[in-house]
C-alpha cells in the first residue's frame, strides 16, 4: 500500500512530541466527538475486540487497509477471516468490495490530544475508501503514539510529506445541514471505533 511515509516513527517522530502523555486528553476529546475506544493489550487483544464488533454489528464483508511490514496485521486478518468473514485488502478487491462493505478496518498513524482526531496516512485510495464508505470504521491506534494539538501534527507530518494525502478524523461522520439537526452517517460511517493498542510491534517506550 502506497503511504506518504512507510515508517512515520523512524522518519517522523520525535519522544517530545509524539508519546503517552496527551492520551488522556485525547481519549476525552474522541469520546465527546462521538468515537467509541476500547483498549487492548496487543493486537491479539485486539483481534478478540473486532471479533467481538463483526457479532455485534452483524458483520459479513470487510475492506481493510494492510501494512506489508506488519506480519502481524496480516496475521490478525487471517484469523478473522477464518472466523468466517468476508476480509479484503488488496487495492483492487477493495475497490469492488467497498460500496456493498459493513466494516472497514484501518491504522492511524498518532492521536490528537486537542481534538480527539486520528491521524491517518491516506495517500493510497484504499486507505481513503476504507474510511468513508462502510458503515462502521475501526481504526487501529497505537496508544502511545499521541501529540499534543493540531499545531504539532502538522510539524510531524512536514517532516516527510512530499506529496499525496493526509486525513485527520474527528468521530463518526456528522452533518447538520438539514434544519440544523445533528445526523450522523450522512456521509459516512455512523459508527467509529479506535482500538488503542498498549504494546504494538516494535512500538517506542516513553
Amino acid at each position: 500500500m502506497k503511504k506518504v511515509c512507510k515508517d512515520w516513527v523512524t522518519n517522523a517522530f520525535d519522544d517530545n512530541l509524539v508519546n503517552s502523555s496527551y492520551w488522556q486528553e485525547f481519549e476525552e476529546n474522541a469520546k465527546a466527538a462521538s468515537a467509541e475506544i476500547i483498549h487492548a493489550k496487543d493486537l491479539q487483544a485486539a483481534q478478540t475486540a473486532i471479533s467481538g464488533l463483526i457479532t455485534t454489528l452483524n458483520v459479513n464483508k470487510i475492506i481493510a487497509t494492510n501494512d506489508e511490514t506488519s506480519p502481524e496485521l496480516t496475521t490478525l486478518y487471517k484469523n478473522i477471516e477464518l472466523m468466517g468473514s468476508e476480509i479484503y485488502t488488496n487495492k483492487f478487491d477493495i475497490a469492488e468490495h467497498a460500496p456493498t462493505a459493513d466494516l472497514g478496518i484501518s491504522m492511524a498513524e498518532f492521536g490528537i490530544g486537542e481534538t480527539g482526531s486520528v491521524c491517518v496516512d491516506t495517500y493510497s485510495y484504499e486507505a481513503r475508501v476504507v474510511g468513508m464508505l462502510p458503515p462502521s470504521h475501526i481504526i487501529i491506534l497505537n496508544a502511545n503514539h499521541t501529540v499534543k494539538n493540531v499545531t504539532t501534527a502538522f510539524q510531524i507530518i512536514s517532516r516527510v510529506f512530499n506529496r499525496g494525502y493526509m486525513g485527520f478524523i474527528t468521530g463518526p461522520s456528522r452533518t447538520a445541514d438539514i434544519e440544523r439537526v445533528l445526523s450522523l452517517g450522512v456521509h459516512g460511517p455512523s459508527r467509529f471505533f479506535i482500538i488503542a493498542v498498549d504494546e504494538m510491534p516494535n512500538r517506542r517506550v516513553h
